[in-house]
């Protein structure tokens, strides 16, 4: 018996041109920086999202606390439209979830989004909830493992929810390259997936369909290299959180990549050349460009990941699953797809994924 997801529903806040962007806000935040423009244009986002336009207001001298607030205020909404779609998306009333869990490292507060979600969809009282919090990008992947493990040993229809608002999270100017390349890549945006309980054979139809196909989850794996832990960082200060963003990442991944995802395909009798989806957190392009190199994948494998990234941006933990979305379709029965995640820690996760009758 294994669980598989039947629905997902993303939403975004307002589109922002990252030229534009540039031009409003940022060439000035910078004093014009040559080296602030050039990381800026090869982030490889041309547009993306965010519940704030510092164009029209300014949250780089805003206190943590303010932050929160207004995490809340817009979470709320974000959050209620990617669970609706998600669950239309299943054929699923709020009525029918057992357990809701939340996944996000830009905001919290008590009683949290898991309470007002639930509250406002009109979710069942005895709902079970769950908050997975400051785990970074990559954090999609274990909230994913949770809700997996629930909907199989108990039976329980699963919701998960990434919903990540960086752009809250602006930091007072400073030359520190971390910062601009974060401020180049971070966008916002709720990803959220149904999960329930079903069974496979493992080999599933090999026709088409017209709608995507469920996703059974077959397998996570993950790798941590706790030495290089201080590469990647998610500081809470002060004046919001604080993104510390080595260059030295690509450099550290490219180490474990191989390894980590050749592990995960080996436990199934599977290559690399088996997989039929790449679901690739990206970190930044060269993220995508080391795992591409690593696993020998071609330019069409990871575009996917490329066009999320140039679409909206990096988006944290929602990412892999706005990946994932404009992957389902176009899969054929027994199809594997192969997500993987980066973040702080150093942490790499990967999940094996196989498209399955309905």
């Amino acid at each position: 018996m294994r669980a598989a997801i039947t629905g997902l529903g993303v939403a975004y806040p307002g589109v922002l041109r990252q030229d534009a962007l540039w031009e409003g806000f940022f060439s000035e935040y910078y004093e014009g920086s040559p080296l602030a423009e050039r990381l800026w244009f090869r982030s490889g986002v041309r547009t993306r999202h965010g519940v704030v336009d510092p164009r029209d207001e300014d949250l780089s001298r805003w206190g943590t606390a303010a932050r929160m607030r207004r995490f809340m205020a817009e979470a709320v909404p974000l959050g209620k439209a990617s669970l609706s779609s998600c669950l239309a998306d299943a054929g699923l009333k709020p009525q029918d979830v057992d357990l809701l869990a939340i996944v996000s490292c830009t905001g919290y507060a008590t009683p949290g989004l898991d309470i007002l979600l639930a509250r406002d969809l009109g979710m069942r009282p005895d709902v079970q909830r769950l908050t997975v919090g400051h785990m970074g990008c990559y954090a999609a992947l274990p909230g994913l493992v949770t809700v997996t493990d629930a909907a199989v040993a108990r039976g329980k229809v699963a919701v998960l929810l990434c919903l990540e608002l960086t752009s809250l999270h602006i930091q007072p100017a400073t030359t520190d390259v971390d910062q601009i390349v974060s401020h180049a890549l971070f966008s916002d945006a709720a990803a959220a997936l149904v999960l329930t309980a079903g069974g496979s054979n493992g080999q599933g139809s090999a026709r088409m369909r017209a709608e995507p196909w469920p996703l059974e989850v077959v397998d996570v794996v993950a790798r941590t290299d706790a030495p290089h832990a201080e590469l990647m960082t998610w500081d809470v200060t002060d004046m919001g959180f604080r993104m510390g963003l080595s260059p030295d990442v690509p450099r550290v991944l490219d180490q474990h990549v191989a390894e980590v995802v050749g592990d995960l395909l080996t436990a199934h009798g599977l290559v690399v050349d088996d997989v039929a989806g790449w679901a690739i957190h990206p970190g930044g392009p060269r993220i995508v460009d080391v795992v591409a190199r690593q696993l020998g994948l071609t330019r069409a494998a990871v575009a996917a990941s490329r066009e999320v990234l140039r679409d909206h941006g990096n988006c944290s933990s929602a990412t892999v699953l706005l990946i994932l979305d404009r992957l389902r379709t176009g899969l054929r029965g027994g199809d594997p797809v192969v997500c993987v995640a980066f973040g702080p820690g150093l942490t790499i996760y990967a999940a094996l994924l196989r498209a399955v009758e309905p």
